[in-house]
């Protein structure tokens, strides 16, 4: 048989799939100066779960460890139900996550090295050498303690995550915050003292690290470093503003480079430096943390943002890990950010069929899909997802029913009508609260319910508008913009230019005709000009092909002038709107992102300032009462904006 030629054959895998063995359970009773023998086994069952095996990694957890008494399996079971808990959001999930956070954490605590007394602290402050806090104290201690100290941290952070999701009041909220500081404080430690051996060690000629740190806990550091970093880089101003006071900062591109040296993830390469042999346990978390904010914080900010670096991670992972459900969640949310959707729905069609053991991950898949559906304009499809998870998912049935109403009123059959209604009434009812603070997406659409209900079962371009808000039309192809979502448009405000001359006689007529009318113009507006601003300048990582390069460049001029003109609109309706107000402080900064793109930087400072200044843009906000709809977000977007705009990063 002849062999194939070199052009026809495949590139070599980086890394072949995982097939691993399990290593053995130990035998006799638990020694904890050989928790670190145990690592092995903690591998065995992380590699399991990755690869969509999660029951088995479960269960071979529990038949290593059947008392749960050793430092990384209590602490690694508990990660597990800790994952179980954050997918489900179901209250039993939730508290058996708590408890077996809490005694994982419980376990490193009587790992730990004991804290000196009050008394030998004093001293140490005034004779150095005695050890009894930062660099020196963690140097003293065992490796044994110091990876003790490191989960320690680990599970802190987790408890704190699952208690502000679970505790409902902000008393709760104020002591996991506290927690959070606790976790902080350990991670800067830990990498005080490990850039401090690093030193040591080039100034002895031993290399760039310190050969002694074992990878497990140097991959550790690098992912508790790495994340305090990003999660206080991404903090809300007034937030951070508080946080500084005590001595916190996050330095995001410091964070991003923590997590990419635990794989050894750099710009020049495709390939990872540090290969399967040599990676820590935390490795491959480190390297989903980077996905998560290259790929869905992303949606929040822009600074740092690196797509193609998403892309060598799940192409080594992918490898690895063929059917690994969390992968594949990457590479449709990966080809959501280039904007095709289509291609994307593949993929978390591919993670539905990858397991079905924790069946609240599907809920994942459903949510991705019924956006990207949106994306595509595939009503049908979008309210299939939708359907399914009101049925099933717990996060948010309100936002979940109020999808279904919407997709439903934009099939517009009369006979959906009646359920429309029901599902209406029960949006407001739905709604939850987490530490003890309502979610602004809930208020936003039990408004939007209560609107449907008072103007006789109507609402404008109320699916068009979830969309927007779920991001699906900076991800959606020109083409579809163009053939199906302006045409929507176009129809609305054709009805409303009918009632140009006598507004009081549009929508319901009774009474509140003319407010529904400059309410819904506005809207339609707004969404013209989002669609034509992505007509003019498609988001920087969507994947153009060759014809539709030609007519972007061809059709950008007009577009530009049509957003331009739309957006310029809605500010001059301002004074009019009396119900969406945050159409007007979105606009300015949807125009202040055009702009940009422009090169126009000065004018979109001017706009995205404005957005953070507090005042009233509608000139006249006598009719509003507090704040504007999903304000918060809009203040982190903006903030992360301007930030961009200084470093003449992307928008």
């Amino acid at each position: 048989m002849a062999s194939r030629t070199p052009q026809t054959q495949e590139p070599k895998p980086l890394v072949e799939p995982w097939q691993g063995t399990p290593p053995p359970f130990p035998k006799g009773p638990y020694s904890p100066t050989k928790a670190l023998e145990d690592i092995d086994g903690i591998v065995y069952a992380l590699h399991l779960f990755l690869g969509s095996h999660m029951v088995e990694s479960e269960q071979y957890c529990r038949e290593y460890d059947p008392k749960m008494e050793r430092l990384y399996f209590a602490t690694g079971f508990g990660l597990i139900q800790c994952v179980k808990g954050m997918m489900s959001f179901e209250d039993e999930d939730l508290v058996d996550a708590i408890a077996q956070v809490r005694h994982g954490n419980s376990i490193a605590s009587q790992h730990r090295k004991r804290a000196a007394s009050l008394p030998t602290r004093l001293a140490g402050l005034v004779v150095g050498s005695l050890n009894t806090s930062g660099v020196g104290f963690i140097k003293s201690m065992t490796p044994v303690e110091r990876h003790a100290e490191l989960v320690y941290a680990e599970s802190l952070f987790e408890k704190a995550l699952l208690g502000i999701v679970y505790s409902g009041d902000w008393l709760a909220f104020i002591k996991e915050a506290l927690n959070m500081r606790t976790t902080i404080n350990i991670y800067r430690q830990l990498g005080k003292y490990l850039e401090a051996v690093d030193a040591e060690a080039q100034a002895k000629g031993l290399g760039p690290e310190d050969p002694s740190i074992d990878a497990h806990f140097r991959s550790g550091v690098y992912l508790g470093v790495g994340m305090s970093n990003l999660i206080l880089s991404m903090m809300p101003s007034k937030l951070l503003t508080i946080v500084e006071l005590f001595g916190y900062k996050g330095d995001r591109h410091a964070g991003l480079a923590y997590l990419q040296k635990a794989g050894g993830w750099s710009a020049e390469s495709d390939v990872p430096s540090i290969g399967i042999e040599q990676e820590g346990v935390r490795r491959t978390i480190c390297d989903m943390a980077l996905l998560i904010f290259h790929l869905v914080l992303s949606s929040f900010t822009f600074e740092g943002v690196d797509i193609r670096m998403a892309q060598k991670i799940l192409d080594f992972h992918i490898q690895r890990y063929p059917n690994g459900v969390f992968f594949l969640f990457g590479q449709g949310r990966l080809h959501l950010c280039r904007g095709q959707p289509a291609t994307a729905i593949e993929y978390y069609r591919k993670a539905l069929q990858a397991q079905n053991q924790y069946r609240n991950l599907h809920q994942i898949s459903f949510w991705e899909m019924a956006v990207a559906h949106f994306a595509l304009w595939e009503i049908s499809e979008s309210l299939e997802c939708w359907r399914t998870l009101a049925a099933e998912a717990t996060w948010s049935k309100a936002t979940y029913t109020y999808g279904v109403a919407v997709s439903l009123l934009e099939l517009g059959d009369e006979k959906h009508q009646s359920e429309v209604s029901e599902l209406m009434d029960k949006v407001p009812e739905l709604r939850q609260r987490i530490a003890g603070k309502s979610i602004p997406l809930e208020k936003f659409i039990a408004r939007k319910a209560r609107k449907y209900k008072q103007q006789g079962g109507r609402l404008a371009l109320p699916a068009l508008e979830f969309a927007y808000i779920f991001l699906a039309i900076s991800r959606t192809p020109r083409s579809v913009i163009l053939a199906r979502m302006l045409p929507v448009i176009a129809t609305q405000l054709a009805a409303l230019d009918a009632h140009a001359r006598e507004p009081a006689k549009y929508g319901s007529g009774e009474g509140r005709g003319e407010e529904e009318y400059w309410d819904d113009r506005a809207l339609a507006l707004f969404l013209k000009g989002i669609c034509l601003r992505y007509v003019a300048h498609p988001d920087p990582d969507a994947v153009l092909d060759a014809a539709d390069e030609v007519a972007m460049k061809e059709g950008r001029a007009e577009a530009e002038k049509g957003a331009q003109e739309a957006f310029q609109a809605i500010f001059d309706l301002g004074p009019k709107i009396v119900y969406d107000h945050y159409l007007v402080y979105y606009a300015h900064y949807e125009y202040a992102r055009l702009l940009a793109c422009q090169g126009d930087k000065e004018t979109a400072r001017v706009h995205l300032e404005l957005v953070l200044s507090g005042k009233p843009l509608e000139v006249n906000a006598a009719g509003r009462k507090g704040k504007y709809s999903m304000e918060n977000a809009l203040h982190v977007r903006t903030h992360a904006a301007l930030e961009a705009l200084e470093r003449n990063g992307r928008l």
